[in-house]
């Protein structure tokens, strides 16, 4: 009976005008699966009309509604999932409702958090809102600069440039928001001038902590932009470099940011001679958390023979497929002290799936290396279990060697 004219009794002009589809439909179908089609049908102010204008849902999604009420089944897809879930709380459809925010949850990256975001607080779902500002904190220089971000409503940008633990450059912050003036000015049809700039952006650009930028940062990028007045470019200036500094209206703090946690896995390290060296080859472990993490980077051993310079290309994979890399430097003192080196950008983690931890150093060849290593740690509230990897070709495995660290950014102990 689904989408079938046979014995129907209601039809849907669904879509805006112009790009109406007609949807047959039953009404006892609907009513014992939707409380506002019962109410449409057979409530008290029941209206008994044939056709019924749906203006605000687009065909598809309202389809995808009708197929969950008639046979039970839930076909979401990328680009039409946003509107399903739209129709299924018009029509207080809680099970496909929540469909479509797990469906939402599981396909969130750094290019969608912030338009996801947005669309969260419009339908009210504090759960993906909450997974969006993990992805937004995290990976926030990847966010601010997606395509979606400019797409964004006011109230969401304001509530983007005032998080407190945002993980970027507030270059970055200054550089996104402008970038989404520009956008608004060609919303309502205005010349994209360094003073409507200004004026779409209104009072969300004193939420942009200017004077917490780096000298050259504020130099070469906001006091160039055209978007301060002269005498905010001036008392920035004196901001900076003033005894008697000037009263500002944005933000002088910088922001917290994220606090980086470390997974340490093994209890102690050890040098011999001849033993830990360095000859091109590749120590690799493998790795799994429980929770949702945003792997930030690896501490390694350095030099057991003096101060050392190293090169390290660091890799993390899953499933053979190369999630980011990066051929680094660090300078190794002699001590068993770990060193840290990053990725370009945190790469989220999911949970219970095993990535490989892999990196390749070039320097002085002997080296520390870690003992007693342990298969499971939890850290805070993330437990991580580790296994040998088949890539490791320098003897690194779950008991010793490279790899002492994942640094990570993950939740909180007390959240």
């Amino acid at each position: 009976m689904f989408n079938n004219e046979l014995m129907s009794d209601v039809h849907f002009l669904v879509g805006p005008k112009g790009n109406t589809q007609r949807i047959p439909a039953h009404k006892y179908v609907l009513a014992t699966g939707s409380s506002v089609f019962y109410a449409m049908f057979y409530g008290g102010l029941a209206e008994n009309k044939c056709e019924i204008e749906i203006p605000d849902v687009e065909p598809a999604s309202f389809l995808a509604l009708l197929r969950y009420l008639y046979c039970d089944e839930i076909n979401l897809e990328a680009d039409t999932v946003l509107a399903t879930l739209y129709a299924a709380k018009k029509y207080l459809v809680p099970h496909l409702a929540r469909a479509c925010v797990s469906y939402l949850e599981t396909s969130l990256t750094a290019k969608n958090a912030c338009v996801l975001l947005s669309q969260s607080r419009l339908f009210e779902e504090p759960d993906l809102m909450q997974r969006c500002w993990e992805v937004i904190d995290a990976q926030a220089e990847l966010a601010l600069s997606s395509d979606g971000f400019v797409d964004i409503d006011y109230n969401t940008l304001e509530s983007i440039l005032q998080r407190e633990t945002l993980n970027t450059k507030e270059l970055v912050l200054f550089r996104a928001a402008v970038s989404w003036a520009a956008a608004e000015c060609a919303r309502r049809e205005l010349e994209p001038t360094a003073e409507n700039k200004r004026m779409v952006l209104g009072k969300a650009l004193y939420l942009i902590r200017i004077p917490a930028m780096a000298l050259e940062e504020y130099a070469n990028g906001a006091a160039q932009s055209g978007i301060l007045t002269l005498q905010e470019t001036t008392d920035i200036f004196l901001f900076f470099t003033a005894c008697n500094k000037p009263n500002l209206n944005f933000p002088t703090k910088q922001r917290v940011g994220l606090k980086t946690q470390i997974c340490h896995r093994f209890q102690s390290s050890a040098y011999r001679s001849n033993q830990w060296r360095y000859r091109g080859r590749c120590d690799s472990i493998q790795f799994c958390v429980d929770k949702r993490i945003f792997i930030v980077g690896f501490g390694l051993y350095g030099s057991s023979n003096g101060s050392a310079d190293y090169t390290a290309k660091i890799e993390l994979k899953r499933m053979g497929k190369v999630l980011a890399e990066n051929k680094t430097k660090f300078f190794s003192d002699g001590s068993s002290n770990t060193f840290q080196v990053y990725f370009q950008h945190p790469i989220q983690i999911e949970a219970d799936t095993f990535y490989t931890a892999s990196t390749i150093l070039d320097g002085a060849e002997l080296s520390y290396f870690g003992q007693e290593g342990l298969t499971e740690i939890t850290v805070g509230c993330v437990t991580f279990q580790f296994q040998c990897s088949s890539d490791s070709t320098n003897g690194t495995g779950v008991q010793g060697g490279q790899i002492p660290e994942l640094i990570f950014y993950g939740p909180s102990p007390d959240s």
